[in-house]
This record gives structure tokens, C-alpha cells and sequence, in this order.
């Protein structure tokens, strides 16, 4: 196949070099500016303990973990996690427009299994991340990437682990995407 052709139907991204360089420095001023690093968990827990105190006001009041979350003074919806993850929807969406990854929506995945399979896959492993977020106190982001910015020892574990982990169960699941 002509190579000219072949690299027009491939998806294009940004050098990861340059992308690892742009999140340091992201990291840095996130630093400076918070004085936290990343982190994305918590954002979520904000529009989860939002929706329950919406829908059910009474058992959000009487939750012992609902309840520590709500205020009369701000919405949990106020937080610089969730304008910071909405900030990552939309850098997400606007280098996809850039490098035209939104012209055609489609599931990417191996010719092995269905986009129904590939969907289902990242379903369960996105439940299982949020669950295993809330165990661990935190995500992959704020735990490993800042953590080990900021040279803390556990910072250093959980990046060991997840990557560690993430090599040993890859070959089981690599069907999903090679």
C-alpha cells in the first residue's frame, strides 16, 4: 500500500515529546498556581455528590459520605477539579479538531473484535479506574504524575504499581486494541 495514502487514513497526534514537555509545564504552573498538582477524581465525586443532593436531597444530608461534601455557602460543583477536567474535555476537543480526529466519529479498535466489544471493554475498565480511584484516594494524575513531582516516595509506589500492573494484565487484554 502506497505510504502517501496510508498515513492520510491515520489518525494524527500530537509528538509525544512536545506533549510530555507541554504536561511538565502544565504540572509546574499547577503547582505554582494551586499549590496542588493534577488530579481529575475529584471532579467527578463533585458531580456525583451534586446529582445524589439533587435527586435526593435527604438521603445526600444523611450520608455520612454525601454529607461532608455539601455546604450552604458553594455548590461542590465550585471546584478548580471540575474547571480543570471541563479545561481537559476541551483541549481534547479542540486538538482533535486541529488534527482533524473529528472529521469521522468513529470507535478505534483491532480488527479482532467489534466497536460493541471495544466499548464494552473501556466501559468496565473506566468503572473499574473510578472505583480503584476512590480506594486508592485519588487518580492515576494526582497520584503518580504529581505525587512523583513532587518526589513523594508514594508518588513513586503508585507509578511503579499502575505501570507495573498495567504491563502484566496487557498481554491478557492486548486483543482489545492490537
Amino acid at each position: 500500500m502506497n505510504t502517501e495514502i496510508q498515513s492520510k487514513n491515520m489518525p494524527r497526534y500530537i509528538n509525544p515529546y512536545f506533549g510530555g514537555v507541554l504536561l511538565g509545564l502544565l504540572l509546574l504552573a499547577t503547582f505554582f498556581i494551586t499549590g496542588r498538582g493534577l488530579g481529575a477524581s475529584g471532579a467527578v465525586k463533585s458531580a456525583v455528590v451534586t446529582t445524589v443532593d439533587r435527586v435526593a436531597h435527604q438521603h445526600a444530608e444523611g450520608s455520612t459520605f454525601y454529607s461532608k461534601f455539601l455546604t450552604d455557602n458553594h455548590s461542590p460543583m465550585y471546584s478548580w477539579m471540575v474547571f480543570e477536567s471541563l479545561g481537559i474535555f476541551l483541549g481534547g476537543l479542540i486538538s482533535g479538531v486541529l488534527f482533524g480526529r473529528l472529521k469521522k466519529l468513529r470507535t478505534e479498535h483491532s480488527p479482532k473484535i467489534t466497536s460493541k466489544t471495544r466499548l464494552i471493554a473501556a466501559g468496565i475498565g473506566g468503572i473499574l479506574f473510578g472505583f480503584g480511584s476512590q480506594l486508592g484516594r485519588g487518580c492515576s494524575s494526582g497520584a503518580a504524575l504529581s505525587g512523583t513531582a513532587a518526589f513523594s516516595f508514594g508518588g513513586l509506589i503508585v507509578m511503579l504499581f499502575m505501570f507495573g500492573t498495567g504491563y502484566l494484565v496487557a498481554y491478557f487484554f492486548r486483543k482489545l486494541w492490537i
